[in-house]
């Protein structure tokens, strides 16, 4: 029951982002058959593709038709059905017409005519490593450093953890990376051996795609400060709050020793919020990768996001972002189940 009701919500969010991402860049300026075609396309050619995009219907029934594409469960016609439609009939309607099980349709990219969809599943690893490693990166530093400042707490390791912390939290991200991408990618790239720019796969004319993941310390550093600093203070303060429980001084009475009493009572205890700040960072870091990957040239959703609203290419982008808000609605459902297991008294 739980279970689905989070899916239900998780429903709710998803067709609301529809919604807004459908009205938002439906009044956006721009024309998308003239997009699609050039600036010389004929008028016999654009009122094919107006057809062909539903720009020739009301804007209610553009809606309907763009939300039978992203549904599994649809109406099929096969007059407006796009060759790249994945579909499984289920049950025929006559003269080709069907209700069909199919996977979510993100419709083609004006610039390239390809898929949204198979333009997001190439960029998405990037996304995913990225991501993940500067995860991984505040998740094991943030919480080292939050036991230490708790455990030491009123010394100079405390002190200088908190003003880490606070330092991490204030620095914009745009504005970390384009410090480190200048320092350790450009003045001391001698030293470093790191670039300014740089993807996961690096392309050579010979050699083909190579793996490349010196590329990824100076985007996975820049994204992991600030969830670092968030870990690192939530970890502090949940820390010093189970420090003060009886069970913890009771521990301490028996005579286990002071590090089977910090990682195997009174940490897990302490885990809880800590958990929800790095689910809530994870689903983050997806969502607002964008100007990270961006400076560093990382290709990923985030940089082919910015590249399409540079050229109006607006299919990409919405998908992009319908994409996103899935994977973030996801997380989050993730999340809630997680606590429970972690957690017995959440049940």
């Amino acid at each position: 029951m739980f279970l689905l009701r989070k899916l239900f919500y998780g429903l709710l969010v998803l067709l609301g982002v529809v919604v807004l991402v459908f009205l938002l860049f439906n009044v956006l300026p721009g024309d998308p058959a003239r997009l699609t075609l050039g600036q010389r396309a004929d008028v016999a050619s654009l009122e094919n593709v107006r057809r062909e995009l539903h720009l020739d219907q009301p804007l209610p029934v553009q809606f309907a038709w763009y939300l039978n594409d992203l549904s599994p469960l649809s109406y099929y016609d096969p007059a407006r059905a796009d060759a790249e439609l994945r579909v499984l009939r289920i049950l025929p309607l006559g003269q080709g017409r069907a209700i069909v099980l199919k996977t979510p349709y993100l419709r083609r990219s004006y610039q390239g005519k390809k898929g949204v969809w198979e333009i997001l599943t190439e960029a998405m690893p990037g996304t995913l490593v990225l991501a993940l490693t500067a995860m991984l990166f505040a998740t094991v530093v943030g919480i080292a450093l939050g036991v230490l400042s708790a455990v030491k707490q009123h010394t100079w390791m405390d002190t200088g953890a908190i003003f880490a912390s606070v330092a991490g939290i204030s620095i914009p991200s745009f504005f970390a990376g384009i410090v480190l991408a200048y320092l350790l990618g450009f003045v001391f790239t001698n030293i470093t051996g790191l670039h300014m720019t740089g993807s996961l796969f690096d392309v050579d004319a010979f050699a083909g795609r190579r793996l490349n993941l010196r590329n990824l310390i100076l985007p996975a550093l820049t994204l992991g400060i600030r969830p670092l600093a968030i870990i690192t203070q939530l970890t502090r303060s949940a820390m010093l709050d189970v420090l003060k429980q009886d069970y913890i001084r009771t521990a301490y009475a028996k005579g286990l020793a002071p590090g089977r009493v910090i990682f195997r009572h009174a940490l897990p205890n302490a885990l809880n919020p800590v958990i929800t700040a790095i689910t809530g960072w994870l689903a983050e870091l997806l969502a607002g990768a964008f100007f990270v990957e961006y400076i560093f040239g990382w290709k990923g959703i985030g940089k082919i996001t910015v590249d399409a609203l540079s050229k109006f290419d607006f299919p990409v982008v919405m998908g992009a972002v319908l994409f996103t808000a899935f994977l973030f609605v996801l997380i989050n459902i993730l999340a809630d189940l997680l606590y429970q297991w972690v957690d017995p008294r959440v049940r």
